[in-house]
Parts: structure tokens; sequence; C-alpha cells
């Protein structure tokens, strides 16, 4: 570099400083992006990771910020409106030739910069110019990206932002936030861009924030900022409107009300030069007024007061507004009642004249609603609407017009008319037509303003009403009476739609009544055709059908409703012209399962029997039946896989169910208890199937008792117990040991058996010592011999006695046996000496075999 550069930098530098010296901030300054002060980075964490800042715009055209309540978001300008007008650039340029020189080149500098970062984009990047450029990094970028680029501008200032390109993948965010005295709010992101579109920040200090995790071919965008200062535009009132001269500081907003309604708060706001410009008052509110006085009167409407209890007018809960409607010297004023429904304890009086004794036009207790309106006799109406504490809402509005040597414009209540001449002057004709839903009567169809010296029309105009017609249109609307208002009491309202004979007719039905009216649907010409369906109440929408070329619609009000509410009624369409199509939709096959119908077509009356496969239950209804209207009486059913009922939870304890979906055959549920609780039942059930009816579980579900604990039942002498407690629950168990020179004399482990009380299973075993043991087996050998001895006696006492019973048999079997055998023969000799006859001999007359077979031998 040379001498002379490198003396012209360092002049320009010298310069810059100084300048910057001079341009010290405001106390109410923001700050600025110093590291120092408010590291971006953190200050975009905090706001990317909070809520409150995300969202989009409703308006994709353009991102605004969120401001505080009393603000409103800033309006949009076109792409044109961008940069500076030529006016405003001349403005500039004349500010600026009377900064200092120090400002001056404090410019050249900033152009510099521009330059700079319109031909080297960088990652992050600080920038104060007044206008720049910001663009992404270099596409070839081979690792993920993160770029945070900070934009301060002069304070007082806000900064715009034009979106020149953009064109980011999934991958990447680009997100725009504000910071001023509320902290960072969020203004916009890739999600609401578009090319062209402009976004504001009302603060001086603008963050942009770009990631990407790709690792290459990064999108690209291109963001072109400059200053502005300027305040939101206003918000429009509620039943009315805003014009604006200019958003800048010292620019105005007028706020005007649609005919009926009264500003309330200031006309009139200017917006005021600040940190963060904002306009002098809120926005006004536009609201009915309760009474006035309308001078020089040409075309306005009187709508209904505020309720009783909030109206300034009112005394109590009563209401009484008064309102005087003067027109210009030799005017009449032409009043139309477009919307009226008063209760009994509502009272609507019209005077023609300019005082309360006034002779009466109209009297809403006594008169009809005049369908074509009223003309006064002077040119001044008095108007007085009384009202009791009412829980019905006043329901009232009214058009008021001065006759001006043409007629007056005519007015038609749910239709428009067309007209040659919209002043109409004399010899205008105008053409009449009713809304949809609503049929014309009575009046004509077209009328014409006559007569020089009193203008007028040469008929009345016609009124289109709601309650009833013949309709022969191919497709139309049929609204409830007053519609969109709520209808009123006591209505028979009777609608025929008339359609080809060899057409259907389908109505599409929005329905919203009271539950004491009812709407019937007729399948005929008249009322005493086919029923089709009669409704009532609130109704989600649904069609309905006809089975001829013609259908019936009636409505009726309930007229003596004591708890009449306001309803808004119903809304048809209809369509004359369909294809004649006398069956039920087709329904979808059941899955796992099959139907029976009880005709070949859906026809009416038809019946579907739905059966499921063996395994599976029916969920629904299992027979429906095609209707009237040709809708199924219900929704097909579903088939299910059997399945056990819930076994339920248990109280004091868990379950685990495996599988987890449903208890279907073969579900297995575990069951555990709480600390402290034990089951009772079995610990798992499960699932089975039956040849006939539902599954069945194999147990019954337990229970989880709490059983009162066992006492600790001691340690013993010279021993000792594991885990020692006071007390033990149901199943727990106690081991006992003992010291060493000792033998544990009973069971090692108890157990705690269940029960109220629950008790040990056996006692406690205790501890002794090894010489005591060897003593009393000692004295066990000792007892032996006498215990031999007396084991052998007790075997003699039962030996003998059985030894001497077998003797004493013996004896007695030998002395039968052989001492009575020997001694026969000596017996029987001793007889055979004593007796003088032989002894008989052996033979006989019975061995004589003559005598055996009974034959004489006699000669």
């Amino acid at each position: 570099m040379g001498a002379t550069q490198l003396l012209v930098l360092l002049s320009v530098t010298m310069l810059h400083l100084v300048s910057m010296s001079f341009m010290t901030p405001e106390p109410d300054t923001p700050p600025t992006s110093s590291p120092d002060t408010y590291p971006p980075g953190e200050l975009l964490h905090a706001a990317l990771q909070s809520k409150e800042y995300l969202g989009t715009t409703t308006n994709p055209t353009q991102a605004v910020p969120r401001l505080r309540q009393s603000e409103s978001t800033a309006a949009g300008l076109s792409p044109g409106m961008l940069t500076t007008s030529p006016s405003r650039q001349s403005g500039l340029r004349s500010s600026m030739s009377s900064l200092p020189v120090e400002e001056e080149t404090t410019t050249t500098l900033i152009t510099t910069t521009t330059i700079t970062t319109m031909h080297a984009p960088q990652c992050n990047a600080t920038l104060s110019a007044m206008e720049d450029v910001v663009e992404s990094p270099d596409p070839g970028t081979v690792s993920p990206l993160e770029c945070t680029y900070s934009i301060t501008v002069y304070s007082g200032y806000g900064v715009e932002i034009q979106v020149k390109k953009v064109d980011l993948s999934r991958d990447e965010s680009l997100t725009i936030l504000t910071y001023g005295s509320q902290g960072l709010k969020f203004l916009a992101d890739k999600a609401v861009m578009s090319e062209g579109q402009v976004i504001r920040s009302p603060t001086n200090q603008v963050f942009i924030h770009y990631k990407s995790r790709r690792q290459s071919n990064h999108g690209v965008f291109s963001l072109h900022y400059q200053y502005v200062l300027s305040c939101p535009f206003p918000r429009s009132p509620e039943n009315g409107g805003v014009t604006v001269t200019d958003i800048h500081p010292g620019g105005q907003a007028h706020f005007h009300c649609d005919p009926g309604f009264q500003v309330r708060g200031h006309e009139v706001a200017s917006c005021i030069n600040a940190t963060e410009p904002r306009w002098s008052t809120l926005e006004p509110q536009c609201v009915v007024s309760c009474g006035g006085w309308v001078r020089n009167a040409t075309v306005g409407r009187i709508l209904s007061p505020p309720p009783p209890t909030i109206s300034n007018h009112s005394s109590g809960n009563n209401l009484s507004c008064h309102w005087l409607i003067e027109a210009k010297e030799g005017h009449r004023l032409h009043l139309h009642f477009e919307r009226i429904a008063l209760d009994e304890d509502e009272d609507l009086i019209v005077r023609s004249g300019n005082s309360s004794t006034s002779p009466s036009l109209f009297d809403s207790d006594a008169d009809d609603v005049p369908e074509r309106g009223l003309l006064s006799e002077s040119s001044a109406l008095y108007l007085e609407l009384t009202a009791d504490s009412s829980s019905i809402p006043l329901l009232l509005a009214l058009r008021y017009e001065f006759d001006d040597e043409h007629c007056w414009e005519p007015y038609m209540p749910h239709g428009n008319f067309t007209s040659s001449d919209l002043s109409f002057q004399l010899g205008t004709t105008v053409s009449f037509t009713c809304s949809p839903g609503f049929v014309m009567e009575q009046g004509s169809s077209a009328i014409e303003c006559v007569d020089p010296s009193n203008p007028h029309w040469n008929d009345t105009e016609p009124v289109c009403k709601l309650c009833g017609g013949d309709l022969t249109e191919p497709s139309g609307t049929i609204l409830s009476p007053d519609w969109p208002q709520s209808y009123s009491k006591g209505l028979d309202c009777v609608w025929q739609i008339h359609g080809s004979e060899d057409k259907r007719i389908e109505l599409d039905i929005h329905l919203n009544i009271r539950h004491m009216d009812v709407l019937t649907v007729f399948d005929g010409r008249d009322l005493m055709s086919h029923v089709i369906g009669q409704y009532l109440g609130s109704k989600e929408r649904f069609q309905v059908v006809s089975g001829a070329s013609e259908i019936t619609i009636q409505f009726q009000s309930d007229p003596d409703d004591s708890s009449f509410i306001l309803s808004q009624g119903f809304l048809i369409h209809y369509r004359a012209e369909v294809e004649p199509n006398d069956t039920c939709p087709t329904l979808p096959q059941i899955e796992f399962g099959w139907i029976s119908s009880s005709h070949p077509s859906h026809v009416r009356g038809s019946v579907l029997t739905y059966t499921c496969l063996p395994g599976y239950d029916i969920s629904g209804t299992d027979i429906i039946t095609c209707q009237w209207d040709l809708s199924w009486s219900s929704s097909p059913p579903t088939c299910v896989k059997q399945q056990c009922p819930d076994p339920g939870e248990v109280v004091n304890g868990a379950r685990s169910v495996r599988p987890e979906a449903g208890f279907a055959v073969g579900t297995v549920v575990r069951f555990s208890c709480n600390q402290g609780y034990q089951l009772e039942g079995p610990n798992q059930i499960s699932c089975h199937g039956r040849d006939t009816g539902t599954p069945k579980w194999s147990d019954r579900s337990p229970k989880c008792v709490k059983y009162d604990p066992c006492p600790n039942p001691g340690v013993p002498d010279n021993g000792y117990q594991t885990l020692y407690k006071h007390s033990y629950q149901a199943g727990e168990t106690l081991r006992f040991f003992c010291y060493e020179g000792y033998e544990l004399i009973g069971e090692v482990i108890i157990t705690c058996v269940p029960g109220h009380p629950s008790q040990w299973n056996s006692p406690p075993p205790f501890c002794k010592a090894y010489e005591e043991l060897l003593e009393d087996h000692k004295l066990s050998q000792a007892f032996e011999p006498s215990h031999q001895i007396l084991g052998e006696n007790i075997a003699l006492a039962i030996i003998l006695p059985i030894i001497l019973v077998i003797l004493l048999i013996g004896g007695i079997y030998m002395y039968y046996t052989i001492c009575r055998l020997e001694w026969k023969p000596l017996f029987w000799k001793s007889l055979s000496h004593t007796h003088s006859y032989s002894p008989i001999t052996v033979e006989s007359d019975f061995n004589n075999p003559l005598y055996e077979a009974g034959v004489s031998t006699e000669q």
C-alpha cells in the first residue's frame, strides 16, 4: 500500500471517530449491538427458545411485529413503496447538507461498508449503515452454518426490510427479531417470507438469525434494509373505519363510524416522534347511542341501543331513548323498518313532528310494522323507545332519508333492486329481486317514479318473505324467518318445492332452533303426505332426499313459550333435479363376519343382519334398516375378537398384562402387592376360550390384604437372630443361630403365618451348651438296663398266659382223641355180658335187593 493511500485511510478513520463522538445516543435509546452490553447470540438464543415470539402472520404478504395492547400492527407497504420517495430523498439531502462535515464523512464510510457487504457475504456481521443488503454466505461452504446479523440505525428510527430473494430448504431456518424496550420480539421467519415482501421493525435494532444443518449446497437469501420512522397503521374500529394522512411523525389518523353508530373516544390521532413512534391516543370505539338530535338529515340509521344496565341514559333497569330527526325545511322524511323485534314490555312510537306531543304515525303496541315504511307529514320525525328490564335483547334497525324533489330510495329488506337512475328522478324505473331463500309477495316487481308536483312511486315496493312459498327453481335456499336474525314466536310457515316428474329433491339442512319448535319434512305436495322426518333443537348438518318429485317443508314456533330465547334458525339448500335413487347407500363388507339382506337391493324397509365369525363378537347394532329418507337407521357394526372382561385393578397392588392390547384368549395377567400387603389368591390368571359363550378367566382376581404382624419371639439365650425387628409381616422368615459351644435345639428358621392375628409356624428354638448335652447322654445310658428288665417282664407277662391257654386247649384235645378211643371196647364188652340178645349183625334187610326193589317172595 502506498503512502498516499495509507494517509487517506488514516484521515477517514480519524474523521469517523470524531463524527461518532458527536453522535451520543439518547438516554432512552435501547442498547446497541455491542457485545459487551447485549451479546447478540444470547439475545437470539433467548428469543428463539421462547414461544412468545414465535408465530406466523395471518397475512402471508406482510409480516408485522406484535405490539402492546395499546398499539396496532404495522401497515403493509407495497414493494413499489419500499424505497424513499423523491420528495423524501430531497428532504433527506437538504437535511444532510445542514449537518456538520463530520456527519458527511460518516455517510461516505457507510457507503464503503455497503459495497463490501454486497461483494463479500459474511456469516456474521454487525451493520449500522442507514441502508444496506444482508446476503446469505457462500452456498458452497462445506459445513453446517449458524449466522447472526445485527442491524442498528439511529435512535428514533425503525428498520424496513424488503425480501429480495429467499430460497431455503427444509433443513434451514431464517428468523427476524426486533429489540426494543420490551426486549426481543418475533417479526417473521422463512414460513411467511416471499420475494418483494416488506417487513417493518418499530425499533432501531434488528437481529437476523440464519441456521443450516446441511453439510453443503446451502440455500440463498438477500434482504435489503433501510431506516424508517413511522407509527404502526391504526386499527379500524368495529362498525367504522379510519383514514390516515401519513404514518410518519406529524401524520394524522381520522376515525369515523358507520351510520347509526357514534365515535366514543378521539376522532383524530397524531403520530408522535419517539424512540418507538406511537399515536397520541388509543383507537376509539363505534357505539350505538340511546337517542340523539340529527339536524339537516339526509340518510342515516337508528340501531338497537345498549342493554339497560349499560346505557347512560337509562334509569335503573329501564330504558328510555328519544331521537329527533330534522330534514331541511320543506322536505319530508321516509322511515324504513329494516328490522324490529320488540318484547311485550318494549314500545316504539314514531311521531310526525319535533316533540313528544306530535301526532303518532306508528305505535308498536297497537300497529303492525309497516312493511313499506312511513312518510312524515312535516320535516321532522320524533322517535320514542322505552323498555323495562328484560332478558331479551332489543332488535331494532331503522333507516331514514329525506325527500328532495325526487322519489325516495326504495328499500327492500332481504332483496335487491336495479335502477335506471340512482338519483331517482322522475321517470326512473326500479326492478326488484329477492335474496336466496326469500319469496316475493305483494307489490310489483318493477315500479316507476311519477308525478312532477309530488314525486312518488307508482306502486309500493314488494315484500320478500321467508315464511313459506312455492319454489319451482331447480335449486335454491330456504331460510328461517328474519334470517340471519332470530325468528319470532307463533310462526307456521309452509314451503313447497316442485321438481320435474322423473327427478327427486335433495335437502341440505343446517338446523339450530329451540326445542319447543319443530321443522317437519313431508314427502309430497301437501301436509297430508308421508312424513320423512321431524326435527327440533340443534342438529349437525344432514341431508334428506324425497321419494317423489315434490316435497313440503313446515316450520312451527311455539306461540306460548314463556322462556323464549333467541335462536339462529335454519338454512336449507335444495336441489330439485336429482336423479332418482330409491335405495340406501351401499355399505362396505364387515371384516371377520358377513351380512344377510332381506331384499336383493337396499330399498326402503330392507333389513341388514350382521353376523360375526366364531371367536368374534358384534360391536354395535347387529340389525339396521333402510329408512324412508334413504338413510340407514344406524352405523354398521364391527366384529371384534372375543376377549375376557377386564379383571380390574388390584387395590394396594399392581398388575401386568401380556400381551398388553386387550384381554384376548391367551392373555395372562400377573398380580403383585405393595409393601406390607400379601396376595390372597392366585398370583396370575389367564383368559381361556370356550366352545360356546365368551371367554372366561382361569380364576378370580386376587386381593392384596394386610395381616397383623407377628411379634418378635425373642432372642434365645446364648444365641442371636438375623435382621432383628420388633415385628414381622406375614410371610417373612426369621433365622436363629447359637454362639460357639452351644447347639440349637428346635427349628432353625420359623415363618410368620398370615392370620388375624398372624402366628409363627413353630416355637422359637433355644441354645444348649455341649457339657449339658454330654451329661444328659450319660444319664440315658445309666437308665438303659432297668429299661431292659422292664421290657422282659412285660414280655413274660404277655407270653406266659398265652402258653397256658395253648396247653389247656391241647390237653382237652388229647383227652377226646386218645383216651376215649382206648376206653370204648371195654365199655361195650361189659354191656354184652349184661344183655340176653346178640348184637346186630352187619347185614340186614335193608341190604336185601328185593326189599329195596319192593318185590315179595312169599309162596
